[in-house]
Parts: structure tokens; sequence; C-alpha cells
């Protein structure tokens, strides 16, 4: 579904990723994990559309991303719940997800991917009428995870999604994620820093150090060896 290859990506001279491929399978689960200043985020934005990139190709569907603006990537399919949630704070929820379903996709099943964000998440339901920014943070991620659903993706993209959560909504997140998985009509990119959840939910990982690829493979293939060799160098 999904295929990077040798994608660069530049900052004031500074090179974020360098020659990084990724290959992503329809309905996949895949971590993308490593250090803090890896180039996770950045690679997100990448695909997005966020950031330009300097060298390589990205394609979704064999069509060719950077020949889409952002705005538009978002019609194609590609949903980005990015590092800190980011909701529009003085919306409520309800206008929050209105704003993720304006997707040419979304438009046309928001009741029914409305109904599927509520089960998802019950207490969105509840406090449709809330202004989002007076939500816990752990509602706040829900909200974002449930924006993005709201324009029916086909790609989900989840940056960090337990950043700042307590243990226990952080599990309630990673249930929501596992659910979406088995029902396997979305297919998900996840970058986490709980690497043994992610691990634990993922097809394929792939490892990420100074903005190359270090270590790639199976989830079940990543031993906690290997994954330190990859994280420390030992």
């Amino acid at each position: 579904m999904l295929r990077l290859d040798q994608v660069s990506v530049s900052y004031g001279g500074l090179r974020a990723l360098r020659e990084v491929s990724l290959h992503v399978a329809p309905g996949a689960l895949t971590a993308v994990v490593g250090p803090n200043g890896a180039g996770k985020s950045t690679l997100f934005k990448a695909i997005s559309g966020t950031v330009p990139i300097s060298t390589g190709s990205i394609r979704f569907d064999g069509d060719d991303l950077l020949a889409h603006p952002a705005h538009r990537r978002a019609h194609l399919g590609i949903a980005h719940v990015p590092e800190g949630r980011r909701v529009f704070a003085s919306l409520s929820v309800l206008e929050n997800l209105e704003m993720g379903s304006a997707t040419e996709v979304g438009r046309v099943n928001r009741s029914r991917s409305f109904q599927r964000i509520y089960t998802l998440f019950p207490i969105l339901a509840q406090r449709r009428g809330q202004l989002a920014g007076t939500l816990s943070g752990g509602q706040q991620q829900m909200l974002a995870i449930g924006r993005a659903l709201a324009s029916c993706p086909r790609l989900l993209m989840l940056d960090e999604p337990s950043m700042g959560l307590s243990p226990t909504m952080a599990d309630t997140i990673f249930d929501a994620i596992h659910t979406l998985r088995q029902e396997g009509e979305i297919t998900i990119l996840l970058v986490e820093q709980r690497v043994t959840d992610a691990l634990a939910q993922c097809d394929r990982a792939t490892v990420l150090e100074s903005g190359r690829v270090v270590l790639e493979g199976l989830a079940a293939d990543l031993s906690a060896d290997r994954l330190r060799q990859a994280y420390l160098g030992v």
C-alpha cells in the first residue's frame, strides 16, 4: 500500500532522514521505533506532505504522493494523528469530528463513521458538546484519533499516541489500536515510545537511528538483544 524508496529530508542543511526505504502492506500494523531525534516524526510529516523531501519517492497504492499537496493526501485516504494531539481546543468534540470528516469519502460516510468512533470511544459520545480544550489529555488523544477516523482513512498514522498519558489511559489507547487492527479495514503506521507495547501490537517494525533505518523485520523476529544493539550500538 505504502512504499518509500530512498527518502531523504533536510532542515536547514541538516539531514533528518537519510535514504529511508519503507514498505507497508495493506491491512498491516507497522511500528516505527527509535530514540529521540531519530527522524520518526519527520517520516510521518514527509508522508502526509507537511515537509518536503529532498530525494527519493513515496507511493500510495501505486500513486505518486509527491504529485499531491498535503491537503489532497487526506482525500486519498491518509490520516495523520500528530504528536501532541493538536485538537481544536475552542471547538466542541462534535465540531472536531466534523472537521475530520471534511474529506470527500468522510462526508459521504459521516453518520456511519461517527457511530464507529463513539463505539470505540464512548466518552466522546457523552461529551460531544464539550469544548475539546476542557477534556483531559487522554480524552483529547481519543478525540485526535476519532477526528482522523472521521475522514474514513485507508492509512492511519499515529505519532506517539501514549505520550504524556497515565499508564491506564495509555492502555485504553492501545486497546483501541488493537481493535482497529483486528477489524482489518485500516492500515496502521505507529510511532511509539512504549516499544514493548508497540512490538506486541505490530506485524512488522522498523528501527530508525539518526535518520537511517538500522533494523527492520517481523516483530516476532526482533529480539531484545537486536533492539538493544540498534538503540545503543552494543
